[in-house]
C-alpha cells in the first residue's frame, strides 16, 4: 500500500515562485529599449590603496539608480508596466502610482559619470585618476562597467597662515591647535572645508557676524616629491562689503514679539514695554507670559558681542518651552551713529494656550486578556504665566481573559492624574534658573488609581511626585526624583484571593497595604540621537531606595524595625528596600537599512530592614512581546519555577534579581514590510528560596543552567509615525524542566496542532521591543 504524502511548503512556493517569476516586466519594454540593470566598479591600484573603500566611494557617485528588486524580481517596475502608457480605469492608475517608472540604459551617461567619479576622487587626493567605461549589453538589460585606475593617494603636509587682517590672523593663529588638519592624513576637500567650518564658528562667536567661510581661501602645492600637498590659508583679496564682514558687531536693541503673526497687525515701535533693558511689543495684556520668564531664555544683552553660540541657546531655549510654535530672530543693522551694531527682533509665534486630546485603543496582551482602554486628557501650557505645563488626565480600562481556564476573569481601572512641570528648576521656597541651552524641568505629579480584579479584591493607589529632570547634551538625559511617595491598599478581598496569598507568604507579603517612601534617579545616554555611524549606543541606569528615612526616625525613637515586627507610618506598613538597574544596547547598521540590535538588561533588589519582600509593583518580571517572546508575560522563573498564565491568572511571583539578553536582526523586506530574526536569553531570580514559587534562592553558578532560551522571526509595518510589530517565537530552552533536558530545539514538531499550541507565541504590539 502506497502512503500518501501531504504537501509541504516546497509544493506550494516553488511553483508560485516559478510563476510570479515569469511575469517579467521586461515584456512590456519597447523594442527599442533596454533595461539598465546597474553598474559594476572595477579598481587597478598601485601598492598601498585601499580599494574597498575607494570602491564604495565611487558607489556613492554612481548615477542613475536601476529599478528596485526584490529576490530577483522587480515587482514595482512590473506594476509600471502592467498599467500601460495611460491608464484609464482606477486599478490602472493604482497600479501606476505604486509602481516605479523604467530606467533605460539610453538615459545613462557613462562619459559624464565617469568623470564626475574622477572628481570625487580627486577631492580624496587621488589626483592622477582616471575611469573608463564598457557597456554590456544583453537581449533585453543591459549594465555598465566602471573601471578606474589609481595611483597612491596624496597626503596633508604643513599647513600655513597668511592672514592680511591682523586682527583675524591673532584669533586664527590663537586657536590653530583646534585645527581639523593634520599634517600625515590623507588629502581630502571635506576636510578642507571643515576646517574653514570651525574657523567661521570661532569668529562668529567673537563678535563676526558677516564673515563666512567662503571669504577664507586655501592654496595647495603638490609639487613635493614625497606626494604630499603644502596648504596655505588666506584671505580672499576680492570681499564685497570688506569693512562689513572684517568688523565685531555688537547687541544694541533687542525687541521681543511674543504674539507675532503674520497676518494680524504687529502694532508700533511706540507700543512697548521696557523691562530690564529689553522692549517687548503690545504691553502686558498681550505678553501670555511673564517678561521675565521670557528672559530666562533670552542670552543677547545689550553691548555684548554677537555670538553665535548664544544666538542658539536662545532659539533652542524657547523652542523648548512649548509654548511657541515658531520662533525667529532677525538681525538688522542698527541706526545709530556708531557701525558695529546689530538690533534683533525676536518674534514668538505661539500655539494653543489650551488643549483637549482623546485616546482609545484596544490592548491585547500575551496572557490572553484583551479589552479596551481610553485616555482623556486636558492641557494648559502657560498655567500661572510663567510657561508651566499643567496636564489633568482621566484613564479607564478594561480587560478580560478571552481564553484559557478563566476565562470569565476581568478587571477594569480608573485613574485621575494632575502633573504639574515647571520650565526651571523649582527648589524649596526658591527657583533655580539654569545658563545651559536645554531649559531643565520640575515636575509635580498626583495621580489616583482604583482598580478592581472581580472575584478577587479592590486596590486603591495614590502617588505623589516631586523631581528635576534636564539635559547636559543632546545625548544626555538626567532625572532625579528626591520626593516618590506611594500608598496601597487592598479591599474587598476574595476567599479565593485570601487562600491564594495563605498559600504564598511571598505573595501576600508583596500584596499587603504599603506605603513607600523613597527617592531615585536615572541616566540615559541615547547615542542615536546625535550619531550617524555605524554604531551606536544606548545606556539607561536608574537606582531607587525608600523607606530609610523612616527607619531612621524609628532608630533614633528607640524602635527597632525587623520584617517579623515591621514599624508603621500613619498606621501603614512602610516598604524599605534598594534597587538598580540597567539597560544597555548597542545597534550595529549594515548595508542602507539593515540593523543588528542588542541589549543586555541585569538588575537586582534588596529588600532589607522593615520588610523581607519587595512591593509587587518593584520586583522584576520576565517575559512577554518587550522581554522573552518565546513565553507568555511575565511567566518566565523565579528561577526553575513554572507560571502557567492561563492558571495563575493576574498573580505571577515576580523576582529580586533579573538578568535578559536579547539579539535582533532586522531588515527590509518590501517598502514599509520589515523582517526580523531574534533570540531572547534570561530569567529572573529570588536572593531568598520561596517554597511557593517552585524555585531555589539566587546562585551565580546556577544562572547558565537556569536560563530561559527563545527565538523567532518577526514582521514589522512600519509607515514611520507607527509600528504595528508581530513576533512568532518558540522556546529553545525551559529552565523548569529536568537538569539535562532543558533543551528542546530537538522537540518541535511544525505540524502538530497541540504542540504549535503549546510551544508557539505571537506577540502583537506597537514599536520595537529595545
Amino acid at each position: 500500500m502506497t502512503k500518501r504524502r501531504g504537501l509541504t511548503y516546497k509544493d506550494i512556493l516553488i511553483p508560485a515562485w516559478l510563476l510570479v517569476a515569469g511575469c517579467s516586466a521586461t515584456n512590456y519594454l519597447p523594442e527599442e529599449e533596454k533595461l539598465y540593470t546597474g553598474a559594476r566598479v572595477e579598481t587597478e591600484a598601485t601598492q598601498g590603496v585601499k580599494e574597498r573603500k575607494v570602491k564604495n566611494t565611487i558607489r556613492s557617485v554612481v548615477r542613475p539608480e536601476p529599478n528596485s528588486s526584490f529576490l530577483g524580481m522587480r515587482p514595482k517596475l512590473w506594476l509600471y508596466m502592467r498599467a500601460g502608457g495611460e491608464p484609464s480605469t482606477g486599478i490602472g492608475r493604482w497600479l501606476k502610482e505604486k509602481g516605479e517608472p523604467p530606467v533605460y540604459i539610453s538615459e545613462v551617461r557613462p562619459e559624464a559619470t565617469a568623470e564626475i567619479i574622477d572628481a570625487s576622487l580627486f577631492n580624496r587626493g587621488f589626483f592622477n585618476s582616471h575611469t573608463e567605461t564598457e557597456r554590456v549589453e544583453k537581449e533585453k538589460t543591459a549594465s555598465v562597467i566602471y573601471r578606474t585606475f589609481l595611483n597612491e593617494q596624496y597626503r596633508t603636509g604643513k599647513l600655513t597662515y597668511s592672514i592680511s587682517d591682523d586682527s583675524l590672523r591673532h584669533i586664527i593663529l590663537s586657536d590653530s591647535s583646534r585645527s581639523v588638519i593634520t599634517p600625515g592624513d590623507p588629502y581630502s576637500l571635506d576636510m578642507l572645508k571643515g576646517e574653514r567650518a570651525r574657523i567661521d564658528a570661532d569668529l562668529k562667536n567673537r563678535g563676526y557676524y558677516y564673515f563666512s567661510p567662503d571669504h577664507l581661501l586655501f592654496r595647495a602645492d603638490t609639487s613635493a616629491e614625497d606626494r604630499t600637498v603644502a596648504l596655505q590659508l588666506t584671505l580672499k583679496e576680492s570681499i564685497p562689503e570688506r569693512e562689513k564682514v572684517l568688523s565685531v558687531y555688537r547687541i544694541n536693541h533687542v525687541v521681543i514679539d511674543q504674539a507675532y503673526s503674520l497676518t494680524a497687525d504687529q502694532g508700533s515701535a511706540a507700543d512697548t514695554l521696557n523691562h530690564q533693558g529689553y522692549l517687548f511689543l503690545r504691553g502686558t495684556d498681550d505678553m501670555k507670559i511673564r517678561p521675565e520668564v521670557i528672559l530666562e531664555s533670552v542670552f543677547l544683552r545689550k553691548g555684548d558681542r554677537y555670538s553665535r553660540q548664544q544666538h542658539a541657546k536662545t532659539l533652542n531655549r524657547l523652542m523648548s518651552l512649548g509654548n511657541f510654535r515658531f520662533v525667529q530672530l532677525l538681525f538688522t543693522d542698527s541706526d545709530t551713529s556708531a557701525a558695529g551694531f546689530l538690533d534683533v527682533r525676536i518674534l514668538l509665534t505661539g500655539m494653543p494656550e489650551r488643549s483637549f486630546r482623546a485616546e482609545m485603543d484596544v490592548v491585547s496582551k500575551s496572557n490572553n486578556f484583551t479589552g479596551p482602554r481610553m485616555n482623556v486628557s486636558l492641557q494648559n501650557r502657560n498655567a500661572f504665566g510663567g510657561a508651566e505645563q499643567l496636564n489633568l488626565s482621566m484613564a479607564g480600562s478594561f480587560e478580560a481573559q478571552m481564553s484559557g481556564k478563566e476565562r470569565n476573569l476581568f478587571s477594569y481601572s480608573v485613574s485621575p492624574q494632575a502633573e504639574l512641570v515647571f520650565p526651571r528648576f523649582v527648589v524649596p521656597f526658591a527657583t533655580v534658573g539654569s545658563k545651559s541651552i536645554y531649559i531643565p524641568r520640575t515636575r509635580l505629579s498626583l495621580s489616583y488609581q482604583f482598580l478592581k480584579r472581580v472575584n478577587y479584591f479592590n486596590m486603591n493607589s495614590l502617588q505623589f511626585l516631586y523631581g528635576y529632570m534636564w539635559k547636559a547634551n543632546r545625548m544626555t538625559d538626567h532625572e532625579l526624583n528626591p520626593v516618590n511617595i506611594s500608598y496601597t491598599s487592598l479591599s474587598n478581598r476574595s476567599e479565593t484571593f485570601t487562600g491564594l496569598l495563605d498559600a504564598n507568604p511571598a505573595l501576600r507579603a508583596s500584596y499587603q497595604e504599603m506605603f513607600i517612601a523613597g527617592s531615585s534617579y536615572s541616566f540615559t545616554y541615547n547615542g542615536q540621537t546625535g550619531s550617524s555611524g555605524k554604531m551606536q549606543y544606548y545606556l539607561n541606569a536608574r537606582v531607587e531606595a525608600a523607606g530609610n528615612l523612616f527607619s531612621l526616625v524609628n532608630t533614633i525613637t528607640g524602635d527597632s524595625p525587623s520584617p517579623e515586627e515591621p514599624a508603621t507610618i500613619a498606621g501603614s506598613v512602610y516598604s524599605q528596600f534598594a534597587k538598580a538597574g540597567i539597560d544597555a544596547r548597542a545597534y550595529y547598521t549594515a548595508g542602507k537599512s539593515d540593523k543588528l540590535a542588542l541589549r543586555l538588561f541585569a538588575g537586582v533588589a534588596k529588600s532589607y530592614g522593615n520588610a523581607n519582600v519587595l512591593p509587587y509593583s518593584r520586583q522584576f518580571f520576565s517575559g512577554g512581546p518587550n522581554s522573552i517572546r518565546a513565553f507568555q508575560i511575565n511567566s518566565v522563573g523565579p528561577g526553575t519555577a513554572l507560571q502557567e498564565s492561563a492558571e495563575i491568572g493576574y498573580f505571577q511571583m515576580g523576582g529580586d534579581i533579573k538578568l535578559e539578553l536579547n539579539a535582533e536582526y532586522r531588515f527590509t523586506i518590501y517598502n514599509i514590510f520589515k523582517g526580523a530574526l531574534f533570540a531572547d536569553a534570561g530569567n529572573i531570580w529570588l536572593q531568598q528560596s520561596n517554597p511557593a514559587a517552585g524555585g531555589e534562592s539566587f546562585a551565580i553558578s546556577r544562572v547558565p543552567d537556569e536560563l530561559a532560551v527563545g527565538a523567532g522571526l518577526g514582521l514589522r509595518v512600519d509607515v514611520s509615525f507607527f509600528i504595528l510589530r508581530f513576533d512568532l517565537a518558540m522556546p529553545l530552552r525551559k529552565p523548569w524542566l529536568e537538569e539535562g533536558s532543558r533543551w528542546v530545539t530537538d522537540e518541535p514538531e511544525f505540524w502538530s496542532p497541540a504542540w504549535r499550541r503549546d510551544n508557539l507565541v505571537l506577540n502583537v504590539a506597537i514599536g520595537y521591543p529595545f
